[in-house]
């Protein structure tokens, strides 16, 4: 009897550690909830929730909560505003979202000062990584399509000559600089680059585009950030007939998020860009992906780039409570457990770079068909693999601090 109460006792606090031990990790979601960008901040939230509602019971013992505020206009001020009631009254172990690279870096500094890991999730700017120690992207740089791009648009697109429009933030102008730099070295020629307004309400593009078509390049590459402006990109260049003026439309993945695919017009059949995902990737992990996708949110909802890379963030956030048990109050040590993490999401193999922090997949140049179902879709052409942000390996800019 002795022998079976010493086993029931030993069992019994076993049990209460293992309580004691469970952790309710808060996390902070900053993503734009409202505004004429919250469509972007709700393709982001989609994909957390349905990871989460997927994957909680891989968490053992350990709990989640998603605390939500929103970030507000890509001016980065809300953000900034938002992140600090996050850090100081909810207590929350780690910050992620961010739609909008004026938000991480107006909270950069915040991350550096309060030892706290920040997870982007969509903020593209190259040069963001750079400003804390403390920050992790799984995204994309915005070199990361633009620069193979570039190359693609010189040597396979038979682009002599291009133009190139952008949204006047930093990862439009960080956009287009990677694409100049590609494309110029491959030996195309630049020959206009046009600022087509600020991020926010979507502006009048046919003056921008006109001016375009006057000039005759062979190529036009484009970047806005997706979402509304990329279906009036594609309006207004249906509208002016620059693919039958001979001007090819180029760009990175914002121009077809694939929730404005389904939605627009024969204009974009034939655009050609550079992404690392789309829902017609036909490899299991999307497969699975998109279905429980359609399960949760009906089969008109579309996930897209942004939902990819925050399925795998999330994933990523689930892998250090399992890692480090649940205690991510160092934040130095939670950085160093994702170095070098890799995983087999929707994009298909994807790694942190131990060095920069940063994303390191494959990019694939992606054509607009038509498919037998009369609905727009994509045919990959070409990958590059393991795509790593060039800004970084060439130490451009910002890029080398």
């Amino acid at each position: 009897m002795k022998i079976i109460a010493a086993f029931a006792a030993t069992v019994l606090a076993s049990c209460w550690a293992t309580m004691a031990n469970a952790e309710t990790v808060k996390i902070g979601v900053v993503l734009p909830y409202s505004g004429p960008m919250s469509d972007l901040g709700n393709q982001v939230d989609k994909a957390f929730d349905l990871y989460v509602k997927l994957h909680a019971k891989d968490l053992g013992d350990n709990k989640i909560e998603l605390v939500r505020r929103d970030e507000g206009p890509p001016s980065g001020a809300n953000a900034r505003t938002v992140a600090t009631e996050l850090i100081t009254n909810d207590k929350v172990k780690l910050l992620t979202g961010f739609v909008f690279s004026p938000s991480a870096i107006a909270v950069a500094p915040l991350m550096t000062q309060a030892k706290m890991p920040m997870l982007i999730a969509n903020a593209g700017t190259a040069w963001i990584t750079n400003l804390s120690p403390y920050i992790v992207r799984f995204s994309f740089s915005m070199w990361d399509p633009a620069y193979p791009m570039g190359t693609y648009a010189a040597k396979k697109l038979d682009c002599r000559t291009a133009a190139a429009g952008y949204t006047d933030f930093p990862p439009g102008q960080d956009s287009t600089l990677a694409f100049k730099t590609a494309f110029e070295k491959a030996g195309g020629k630049l020959i206009d680059q046009i600022r087509m307004g600020a991020p926010g309400p979507v502006p009048d593009f046919t003056p921008f585009f006109q001016r375009v078509k006057d000039e005759h390049p062979d190529c036009f590459y484009v970047f806005v950030p997706s979402g509304a402006h990329a279906a009036g990109v594609m309006k207004t260049y249906g509208e002016l007939g620059m693919r039958q003026a001979g001007v090819r439309l180029i760009g990175p993945m914002d121009l077809i998020p694939d929730y404005e695919l389904a939605h627009m017009s024969d204009a974009a059949v034939g655009l050609i860009v550079m992404s690392s995902y789309a829902d017609d990737y036909d490899t299991p992990v999307n497969t699975a992906f998109v279905k429980e996708w359609h399960a949760a949110y009906g089969p008109n909802s579309y996930p897209d780039f942004m939902s990819a890379a925050s399925w795998d963030t999330m994933a990523g956030i689930f892998h250090l409570i399992n890692a480090l048990h649940g205690n991510l109050d160092d934040g130095a040590k939670v950085v160093d457990t994702l170095k070098g993490w890799k995983h087999d999401g929707p994009r298909g193999p994807i790694e942190i770079d131990p060095q920069t922090r940063d994303i390191i997949q494959n990019e694939n140049a992606e054509e607009v068909i038509k498919k037998p179902d009369s609905k727009l879709g994509i045919k990959v052409l070409e990958t590059y693999p393991q795509v790593k942000d060039e800004c970084k390996v060439l130490k451009v800019g910002r890029c080398a601090s």
